[in-house]
């Protein structure tokens, strides 16, 4: 690609990023008018140049979308889920040269995608799908040494603030997702039907080793991790999941999150107010 018929004064009118950014737009669907003087046609005409262009882009991404979403595809077909897809794509161009990062809208468009409306489990298997591809490509982080928390004074201990591993996602469905994305994980070897009746649940999705793995939580342990996962203290914590069970194991669950490193770090805000509930 090169300005075609354009004198030395004017050959550089158009910024480098403004030529990309409307090649960009042009193989994204857009008009490819402002870069018709800026191409050689050399026998084969600009349009159908940026044709070949466009497929290839919309071939990657559907390729993309289907490697993500493989059980979405299961349970809509290959022609049902292309189309969806394509859909997809022009309505949610990439931002990112790394097709890793591309999709996560796609629970969201499947949820207000008129032909996808019969099957309102679609959207949570979706997100099922997404938050097992994240913690796949997330960064790793090492674990949380317990020495650390023994250091922190009682007195501290409501003032903590956790964090969670970034290969940690928190998915909550009426529907039972997990049996449904486990059944289609058979490879064929299936017995009857698949079953999607009865109720949903809560998951912690979490990478272990090479692999992403789904674990069932209880409500108020959902709602501590959640609570933490954006960036409360374990004092307003601790009161969320209290609201959910007034019987919760606050002492088991820090331990069990440290153990499993769901939780990874921890730093100590500023005193709490008076009042707070003891994290005892």
């Amino acid at each position: 690609m090169r300005p075609a018929g354009r004198s030395n004064s004017s050959r550089y009118t158009m910024l480098l990023a403004e030529l990309q950014d409307a090649f960009a737009a042009a193989v994204a669907g857009g008009e490819g008018e402002a870069l018709k003087s800026w191409i050689v046609e050399g026998g084969v005409k600009v349009d159908r140049r940026l044709e070949v262009y466009r497929n290839n882009m919309h071939h990657n991404l559907r390729e993309a979308l289907r490697g993500v979403y493989s059980v979405v595809e299961q349970l809509v077909g290959k022609a049902f889920f292309d189309g969806a897809a394509s859909r997809y794509i022009d309505s949610h161009p990439s931002a990112s040269g790394d097709l890793n990062v591309y999709g996560g809208a796609f629970p969201a468009f499947l949820q207000h995608f008129p032909p996808a409306a019969a099957l309102a489990y679609l959207p949570d298997v979706a997100r099922l799908e997404w938050a097992l591809h994240e913690c796949l490509h997330a960064a790793d982080h090492p674990p949380l040494e317990l020495v650390r928390l023994e250091q922190v004074p009682i007195e501290s201990h409501a003032a903590l603030v956790f964090r969670l591993h970034p290969a940690c996602r928190l998915l909550s469905s009426s529907f039972p997702v997990l049996r449904i994305w486990e059944w289609h994980q058979t490879c064929g070897q299936r017995d009857g039907m698949l079953d999607i009746s009865g109720e949903g649940g809560h998951l912690l999705v979490r990478r272990s080793g090479d692999t992403a793995e789904c674990c069932a939580l209880a409500e108020a342990d959902l709602v501590l991790l959640h609570a933490m996962s954006e960036g409360e203290s374990l004092a307003a914590a601790l009161g969320r999941a209290l609201g959910a069970d007034p019987g919760f194991d606050l002492a088991g669950s820090l331990l069990r999150h440290v153990a499993q490193q769901t939780l990874v770090d921890f730093r100590v805000a500023a005193s709490t107010a008076s009042g707070s509930t003891p994290c005892g």
